[in-house]
């Protein structure tokens, strides 16, 4: 069997094991299922990296029906990246979150790793699929259970922060679906190979600009780019610590990912910027949100809602890189797609362990518990320093790279708004280490003891990951080239401003 006869079970392992979780009595069952399918999907994403790397294409049909007829999954080094980044979270964080699951959500976790798991698979389906219309059933697939696993948050506002979310994410998929009814009234046609074959010839439709525009618009939601991001900061900070942490390692990402096929591989770079000013709109929503995000962190009480604007802040950086039309600037993009993964995942469970231990995420009440929780606070400050861009971590690598493809399209002037937002991320890091560490333990807090080693094994995984690829990037930089290079073919060349 080759690779791509196995390739789609990287979604349908974990598809079909969400339902059997439900069966399984008592909490180690489900949690032992849910951890061995995003494990054994992992492994496969891997693989299936490691055959397009080097730039080929994997297609599958499913039931031998050729596309455009049947629906198939098509897989190069784009959204094989991207696969490698949402099941190697769900493999690392699945181990370390039992403990943190069993004190949060006491009863029906069979029903909560399900939700995981169908989460888990809607997100792997709408990367891998080749089918506009796939991405719109997975993506709803992903959604609805994500509300489920928000409202499973022990504080009661878990249920109106899902509820948002449901509104927003309603409106999001209703406006992808909108723009994809257009593209298939106009083309017959929903196999993403297909439209990028059709739709040149349809010219300057007004029809297919609107349809870019509802795509655009509504995978714009999803993303979280300003200015509509506001479903995103009660969505983190009120779910289980768990969801909160694997949410915003991968969903936003993979809204990234989906909006970059859309623009880049089905409609054309050169149909998409010149049809619409979508560079123009996005360097502009892109540096608001660098700056608005990282504002607002900076004046939060909550160390996860202070992470959640960080997060707005970072999607910014992903959109600059694409709104500067270059292949180094859409490169950069990806690497911080993937790089901001590791850092999200490890800040978030250095704060899970926190409340764990401590009982409560007010920066207020974490005077003094660096020297109470020193290993866990030195991962989320390690982690921060990542956030910031300092080298040797993958943070100073993306921004690096950012900043060599605004130098590479002549805006010099971009280069000191990112440099001046990262000191604005340096700011909030510094405020959490400077509570922790500097400031006395006050005499009437409650003692609180260092996670055990084995909740902190995974966190220190996830640290030495933002390490180790900022000192060898050959994995990360040669995937996000080879993903720039796989979604435009150097189609971007003549198009820079």
């Amino acid at each position: 069997m080759n690779i791509t006869e196995i390739m789609p079970f990287i979604v349908l392992i974990p598809l079909l094991a969400g339902p059997v979780c439900v069966l399984l009595p008592g909490r180690g069952l489900p949690w032992l299922l849910a951890t061995i399918s995003a494990s054994a999907a992992f492994i496969l994403a891997a693989l299936t990296l490691g055959s397009v790397f080097e730039g080929e294409t994997l297609r599958y049909a499913f039931g031998d029906w050729p596309p455009p007829i049947g629906i198939e999954y098509r897989v190069d080094a784009a959204n094989a990246f991207v696969a490698l980044l949402i099941t190697g979270v769900a493999a690392i964080l699945l181990p370390w979150a039992k403990p943190l699951v069993d004190e949060e959500i006491p009863e029906r976790q069979g029903s909560f790793y399900a939700l995981f798991l169908i989460a888990l698979a809607g997100l792997l389906g709408i990367t891998l699929t080749g089918d506009v219309f796939n991405v719109f059933v997975f993506l709803e697939i992903s959604s609805l259970a994500t509300y489920g696993l928000i409202a499973h948050g022990k504080d009661r506002r878990a249920l109106l922060a899902a509820f948002r979310y449901l509104i927003m994410g309603t409106v999001g998929a209703t406006f992808l679906l909108i723009g994809i009814a257009f593209i298939y009234i106009l083309t017959g046609s929903l196999n993403m190979v297909d439209l990028a074959e059709r739709l040149p010839a349809l010219g300057d439709s007004r029809a297919l600009q609107v349809g870019l525009g509802f795509i655009v618009v509504g995978l714009a939601i999803k993303l979280a780019l300003f200015p509509l991001h506001h479903w995103l900061p009660n969505a983190y900070t009120y779910a289980p610590t768990l969801i909160t942490t694997f949410l915003a390692a991968t969903a936003t990402k993979v809204a990234l990912y989906v909006m970059l096929r859309f623009i880049f591989d089905v409609f054309g770079p050169q149909y998409s910027f010149t049809a619409l000013p979508l560079a123009a709109v996005f360097m502009a929503l892109a540096i608001a949100g660098m700056f608005a995000g990282s504002w607002m962190a900076i004046f939060q009480r909550n160390i996860k809602r202070m992470l959640a604007y960080s997060s707005v802040a970072q999607v910014g950086y992903m959109v600059l890189g694409v709104s500067l039309l270059s292949l180094a600037g859409l490169t950069a993009a990806f690497l911080h797609l993937f790089n901001h993964g590791l850092m999200k995942a490890a800040l978030f469970a250095s704060v899970g362990l926190i409340a764990y231990q401590a009982g409560s995420l007010r920066i207020d009440d974490l005077r003094g518990i660096g020297r109470q929780m020193p290993w866990t606070l030195t991962a989320f400050a390690l982690a921060g320093v990542s956030l910031i861009g300092v080298p040797p971590t993958a943070g100073f690598i993306s921004k690096w790279y950012l900043i060599g493809a605004a130098v590479e399209a002549d805006q010099l002037w971009l280069v000191a708004l990112i440099l001046i937002t990262s000191l604005m991320a340096l700011i909030y890091i510094a405020r959490i280490v400077e509570v922790a560490w500097l400031q006395p333990r006050p005499d009437d807090a409650p003692a609180v003891n260092e996670a055990s080693w084995l909740l902190l094994l995974p966190v220190w995984i996830l640290v030495a990951a933002n390490f180790y690829f900022g000192l060898d990037t050959r994995l990360t930089v040669g995937a996000a080239s080879a993903a720039a290079q796989a979604l435009t073919g150097g189609a971007l060349e003549g198009l820079l401003p």
